[in-house]
């Protein structure tokens, strides 16, 4: 059971890590500026947000399983479409089309997934959210890894990401054929009274600030050692996956961390990281200590997303519900993430456009309140 959970996120972190090893070529294959590529990756958070709303519904409806099989097709097309529109078209339009496509596809697994592994983590009865969110950081350092490789060596993405994608497909349907039934939201207040719910809101505020930070080293980081540090193209995306690398070790001892302390000092001590590594990143004189700024900012951007997910679904009755909601709005900073730092890059360069983030980390820790369990309900 926790296995089958654990192998879709590390599938979807692999996929979506490959996607990022390769946006320094689709910058290039597509002629355009830090604006422009900002726009462009505006694609798949829009088809995230298009789909995520509704995707709770139909988990509730259907369960985890065929919604997330639903979710590997959109996301399957899309790492089919989008570079093939880049590299063999030079096409702005289809490679919308694609990352549209597969922002769906991204958002309807995310949701799937994240709603299985709660109700994993009410059966086991005990912290696992973190780990899951560890197997998908493993599934994005191999994607980084095999993306340093690839670029190294000068494989098309053309051909990098469709065969990627489809190699991933019998993996997800073997996986999710031992999925947990249905998860039912009678008696509680339905997809859109989710919406209503001052701490589900608050909760999905705070994942939105912290999925910024996680967001902005996804889109922007390599993009940022390269323009603002003189680094090889590779370097960058080496130093991408050592954020990743730092980020899985965060969500592996992330259950220990949280059964000890809470959620709440955790969630102090990870926003205090990421203001320290976006530091060293911008501002370090040597390679050495922005290396290590990559390595902090990575660990601090560990836990946000997965205690955000164990916060929503801490009442395992209209648990669909909420992480449909918190996830809808944490993939806001997706959303208006990248052209905002997109723009604010052409002004002040890729590389300070980043210390955003580190001012993002004073709300984080100031809304992490909202992840304490409710009264009478025993903190996952």
């Amino acid at each position: 059971m926790v296995g089958r959970v654990a192998a879709v996120f590390a599938l979807n972190g692999a996929l979506f890590a490959s996607f990022v090893s390769r946006v320094p070529d689709l910058r290039e294959a597509l002629s355009l500026g830090n604006g422009g590529l900002g726009l462009l990756l505006l694609a798949i958070a829009v088809g995230s947000l298009v789909a995520l709303p509704t995707t709770g519904a139909l988990v509730a409806r259907w369960g985890p399983a065929p919604v997330l099989r639903g979710g590997l097709a959109l996301a399957t097309a899309g790492l089919v479409l989008a570079p093939l529109g880049a590299d063999l078209a030079a096409s702005v339009p289809v490679t919308v089309a694609g990352l549209v496509l597969y922002g769906a596809g991204v958002g309807v697994w995310d949701v799937a997934m994240n709603v299985e592994g709660a109700e994993v983590e009410r059966r086991v009865g005990r912290t696992v959210m973190p780990r899951f969110h560890a197997a998908f950081s493993l599934g994005t350092v191999g994607g980084a890894l095999l993306g340093v490789l690839v670029v190294r060596v000068g494989v098309p993405m053309s051909v990098h990401l469709p065969v990627l994608a489809l190699l991933s497909v019998p993996v997800v349907l073997a996986a999710t054929a031992g999925f947990l039934p249905a998860v039912r939201v009678e008696g509680g207040s339905g997809a859109a009274g989710a919406w209503l719910e001052p701490r589900t809101l608050l909760v999905g505020l705070m994942v939105l600030t912290f999925a910024a930070g996680e967001g902005s080293a996804n889109d922007w980081l390599a993009l940022a050692l390269v323009d603002g540090h003189g680094a090889a193209d590779w370097v960058g995306v080496a130093g991408y996956a050592g954020f990743v690398s730092a980020m899985t070790l965060g969500r592996l001892v992330g259950p220990q961390v949280l059964d000890r302390w809470g959620r709440v000092p955790a969630l102090w001590a990870t926003a205090g990281l990421v203001a320290v590594g976006v530091v060293l990143v911008v501002h370090a004189p040597a390679w050495p200590l922005v290396a290590l700024g990559c390595l902090v900012w990575g660990l601090g951007a560990s836990l946000g997303f997965p205690v955000g997910m164990s916060a929503a679904a801490d009442d395992p009755v209209g648990a669909a519900a909420r992480v449909s909601v918190v996830s809808t709005i944490g993939y806001a900073a997706f959303l208006a993430g990248p052209p905002l730092l997109g723009a604010l890059g052409d002004r002040v360069g890729t590389l300070d456009s980043l210390q955003v983030i580190a001012v993002l980390m004073v709300p984080a820790a100031l809304l992490a309140l909202a992840t304490r369990a409710p009264v009478a309900k025993v903190s996952a």
